[in-house]
């Protein structure tokens, strides 16, 4: 049996039960192309490869894609690749209709994972993820709360999210230190706060968290005068977590952002 590896933030789900549940949490049918993320041991593909036909094992461990492949390769494909460099839209269905993403998420990758993710929602449907709590709860976080940060704001723009159940250290081997949550992500239809440059809006949230103490006049000061903050109703004196994900859209637009997330005010 292969040992958890440090490196890739490995513990494995081994409550049968949970598996179930979260698999059953992604309603899925037998039309639905489903990406299993970081399958580990596979204690969701044993579920998943009676749920559908189109079912894609996404596992940048070799030595588990090759046990992966030997136990589930008649009825899922096998892909050994790191899932942040993987292009969902290859293992779009013959129907295009829009992926399942599914997985226990590697603790140590979640965030930026998301992030990526956010670039590649056109062929995605629908996500159930298991997250470390804390992420979790940063995910479902609103204007105004502790929690509320970057990862709030760029999520929710483009996706309704539901905190579905919370589960135990117990439930892996090796048990991590801290409970896990299960969640559902569905796109927006259209992301709120409507049109933007992705890769503006994308800076000025960045680097507007990347100070959260400091008013925002303090956090944008190189290219972010109280005029831009005024014009969109912003008090310069506030601090990022009190915008919504509509304000710092708004703000985005203002600046007037290149298609690099430049700002041509500072970048010239």
């Amino acid at each position: 049996m292969n040992r958890p590896r440090k490196r890739f933030g490995q513990h494995f789900l081994t409550d049968k039960g949970v598996a179930r549940q979260i698999v059953e949490a992604a309603v899925i049918s037998p039309q639905d192309t489903v990406v299993e993320i970081g399958p580990g041991r596979g204690a969701l593909t044993t579920h998943l490869v009676s749920s559908t036909p189109q079912l894609h094992l996404v596992e940048i461990d070799r030595e588990l894609a090759a046990a992966l492949k030997e136990k589930h390769g008649s009825s899922a494909q096998v892909h050994a690749a790191d899932v942040l460099r993987f292009d969902f839209k290859q293992v779009l269905g013959a129907n295009g209709q829009p992926l399942v993403l599914i997985g226990n998420l590697p603790y140590n990758i979640s965030t930026p994972l998301l992030i990526a993710i956010l670039g590649q929602l056109q062929v995605v449907g629908r996500m159930v993820f298991m997250l470390q709590r804390e992420v979790a709860v940063r995910l479902a976080a609103g204007p105004g709360t502790r929690s509320y940060g970057r990862l709030s704001v760029m999520v929710n723009r483009h996706c309704a999210i539901e905190r579905l159940f919370d589960v135990a250290p117990a439930a892996f081997v090796p048990p991590p230190q801290v409970f896990s949550t299960v969640v559902r992500l569905v796109p927006h239809l259209q992301p709120l706060g409507g049109p933007v440059n992705e890769g503006g809006f994308a800076r000025v949230v960045r680097d507007a968290f990347s100070m959260r103490r400091k008013t925002l006049r303090n956090a944008l000061r190189h290219y972010c005068p109280d005029a831009a903050l005024k014009q969109c109703g912003i008090d310069p004196g506030w601090r990022p977590e009190q915008l919504s994900v509509e304000a710092f859209v708004d703000l985005a637009n203002a600046l007037g952002i290149d298609e690099n997330g430049r700002v041509a005010k500072l970048d010239g």
